[in-house]
Formats: C-alpha cells, structure tokens, sequence
C-alpha cells in the first residue's frame, strides 16, 4: 500500500474544488433563473419588506460568496477518502443544497412565503447536521460551513418578516407565470 504525499493529497484536494465551487455557484445561478428572483421580481418589488432587509446587490454577493465556501466545504468532504461518515456527509449535503435550490422558485415563482419559511427551516436543519458531520471528517469544512448557517438564520428571519407584513403575499402580484388576460 502506497501513502499519498502531502503534496498529492493538496492536488487532490484542488482537482475537487475545481469542480465542486463552479458547480454549486451554477446550481444556484440557474435556481435563481426559474423565476424572477430579488429586485428583477415585481411581486418581490412590490412587497413590504422588514427594516433588516438589505439592499438588493448584496443578495447576488452573499450567495456567491456563500456557494464558494460551501463548494470548498464539499471539496474536503470528497477528498477525504476513507473516513466513514464520508457517504453520509456528502448525502447530507446533497440534501440541503436540493433544499436550498427549490426556495427561490417556491418564494419568487409561487409566492408561497409560509412554504417557503417552512423550507428554510428545514435546509437550516439539514445544513446544521451536515455541518457536525463535517467537523466529523474535517473541521476545517466545519468551519466553512458556518457563514452559511448564519446566513440561513438571517434569511428566515427576512422571510418571516416578509410573511408577517404581508399576509396576501400570495395573490399581491400575478406571478409572471399567469395566463390571466383583461380585455
């Protein structure tokens, strides 16, 4: 049995994360494609929005940023070969990021706000749980985690806010999907 030098193991680790951070980024690229999504949305534009809701260029930001951090996150994960919660970590990922990608077209193209904040709970739940699985394999892609657990506490907290201020969410705006025609 031959061991891997450090340095294989660090081109290893690269040959991941080129793959993983792009593919994450374009996941969450093209979620936000199935509908209008922040200032590009009139019924989003037209929503009373809490105090703490930021402007609209810091979304595309944070989210990028975000969907680096995890994508490295991941990247560790698939490169720690051996580890026995490795299946169950990349699992566990893959859950949450399948979560975190149908929000944006049931907040934005549905206009479902309480379906929506009921998601985010459970992305919250899962990504929580993959984080100590993580720490479990490498604590490092713990770590990177974190922002983006942080991020998803701030993000139900806008989404409650936004539920509570306007409970008509649903019918304020015909979502760009309608078939509704005035004559």
């Amino acid at each position: 049995m031959e061991i891997a030098t450090k340095g294989q193991l660090r081109w290893a680790f690269l040959r991941w994360a080129v793959v993983t951070v792009p593919l994450i980024i374009l996941l969450g690229f093209a979620s936000s494609q199935i509908a209008p999504s922040g200032d590009h949305s009139l019924w989003y534009r037209e929503l009373a929005k809490p105090a703490l809701n930021p402007p609209g260029w810091v979304f595309p930001l944070a989210w990028t940023a975000l969907y680096v951090m995890i994508g490295v996150a991941l990247a560790m994960i698939l490169n720690a070969r051996g580890s026995r919660y490795r299946g169950l970590a990349i699992g566990l990922f893959a859950f949450q990021m399948l979560l975190n990608l149908v929000w944006t077209p049931i907040f934005f193209g549905a206009h479902l706000v309480l379906a929506a904040l009921l998601v985010l709970v459970a992305m919250f739940v899962v990504a929580l749980i993959t984080t100590l699985v993580f720490g479990r394999i490498r604590t490092a892609a713990a770590w990177l985690m974190v922002p983006y657990l942080a991020w998803l506490c701030f993000a139900g907290a806008l989404n409650w806010g936004i539920m509570q201020l306007n409970p008509d969410a649903e019918t304020l705006v015909p979502s760009s999907s309608s078939t509704q025609m005035t004559i």
